[in-house]
């Protein structure tokens, strides 16, 4: 997998970059991917000439195939993957050969640790960013188990602490903190080779809550903390930041399948009927008209269709402990990552599972925080049906594709392999003198 494939240019002249750096976007169409347990999403686009993206194509289908996000029948999700990629392939016009998918499968987890570099009283280059990066990622290695995601924190130059880029600076020693994110390598393995078949390449992986918090998230929210809690239907996915960096990413296995699944068993009927009966009547705040509301609800297994009168206060009363659980999950993740106070006073919820009446009010008396329903940001060309939580995720893909978010840009993070023991001799010598 590359980091970025196409030709990389700076950003037109604007307002400066934090150390002069320039920004890196890319030049032709591009395409995203968005595997969820309820649809698959693509979206393809461009950057324009002053920096911004716009949509080309945009499909999306019912998720075959793929259970809690990962992938369990390979022939199935191909063919939901293919009619997706094809819709969108149709209308921008274009053939797709690799794309940015969203990383869900494989239980992924965060891991931090701090790491020591040597530099010798010379200037820090990238060659000493690299090293660390490399360095970290293979230190982290745990079995079974693949790096994604390689993010520093912020350094220490010496006794300087809090820079957030070195290169530059002289220093003796360059302390590193990282925050790793990996996942499970055969389920990773099971999803490249779905693509393949799709006659696609994985060109980038990207961690689904960071993604969607890329489109949802304010820059300020960025800076003071906030987290994002984003709502799906097998998952529920969380992404703190804080000083513009991702501190934390988890994912719980719980979403609003669950809650489908709670109501059909809850009241004896179907799927089908209990997936309506959530998007038509669900809510998670009961009120005094709920007693009086009655829902006609078809039983299962019964012959000649029959009805059975159900009150929408029941309905309500077998939502709202599914949803409560899932906040209790949340607000626990945090206390045990330590993340309470990084965290900041704001959480923002997305996912198509958040647009349940009523959730907004729960989450900020679970989470004692300030809560707002998130929205992916507005991107040109992005169709209506697009600009809801639910495509969240897809929109942050298509941000994070075009270069947005990525720290670091202009470092290539590959390390040569030389041929030969002198080769080799040679570049150690070199890093580190």
């Amino acid at each position: 997998m590359n980091a970025m494939s196409g030709r990389l240019l700076p950003l037109p002249p604007g307002e400066p970059e934090p150390h002069d750096r320039p920004r890196i976007f890319r030049s032709g169409p591009f395409g995203v991917l968005d595997i969820g347990t309820t649809k698959i999403a693509c979206l393809i686009g461009r950057v324009e000439s002053d920096g911004t993206p716009r949509i080309l194509g945009f499909g999306w289908t019912q998720a075959h195939g793929v259970r809690g996000s990962n992938i369990v029948d390979v022939v199935e999700a191909e063919r939901a993957i293919r009619a997706c990629v094809g819709k969108a392939e149709h209308m921008a016009d274009t053939r797709l050969r690799s794309v940015t998918v969203n990383l869900s499968c494989g239980q992924p987890e965060s891991r931090l640790t701090n790491l020591l570099w040597p530099v010798g009283g010379r200037e820090v280059a990238d060659k000493d960013i690299r090293g660390v990066i490399n360095e970290g990622r293979a230190r982290t290695a745990a079995t079974g188990r693949r790096a994604i995601h390689t993010l520093p924190l912020n350094f220490a130059v010496d006794a300087t602490d809090q820079v957030t880029d070195p290169r530059g600076l002289f220093c003796t020693t360059l302390n590193a903190r990282l925050h790793i994110v990996d996942a499970a390598e055969m389920a990773l393995r099971s999803l490249e080779s779905c693509i393949g078949r799709c006659d696609l390449e994985i060109e980038d992986l990207v961690s689904s809550p960071m993604a969607a918090a890329l489109s949802v998230l304010a820059d300020d929210e960025r800076e003071l903390g906030a987290t994002v809690i984003d709502m799906g239907g097998g998952t529920t996915g969380m992404a703190v930041f804080a000083d513009r960096q991702l501190l934390h990413t988890a994912q719980l296995p719980i979403g609003g399948l669950h809650v489908t699944a709670d109501l059909a068993a809850g009241l004896s009927t179907t799927l089908a009927a209990a997936e309506r009966l959530k998007t038509l009547y669900g809510n998670v705040e009961r009120s005094p008209d709920d007693e009086k509301e009655i829902l006609m609800v078809p039983i299962v297994g019964e012959e000649d269709h029959q009805l059975a009168r159900v009150p929408r206060s029941q309905v309500v009363s077998i939502i709202r402990p599914r949803i409560e659980e899932t906040f209790e999950f949340v607000r626990d993740r945090l206390d045990s990552a330590g993340l309470t106070r990084a965290a900041g006073n704001k959480v923002v919820l997305t996912g198509g599972a958040c647009q349940l009446a009523g959730v907004r009010d729960l989450a900020a008396r679970i989470l004692g925080r300030k809560v707002r329903l998130g929205r992916p940001a507005t991107l040109r060309g992005l169709p209506e049906i697009a600009a809801t939580p639910a495509f969240a995720t897809a929109s942050g893909l298509l941000t994070w594709a075009a270069g947005e978010g990525r720290g670091f840009q202009d470092v290539d993070m590959e390390e040569e392999k030389p041929a030969g023991l002198l080769r080799r001799l040679v570049n150690f010598l070199t890093e580190r003198v």
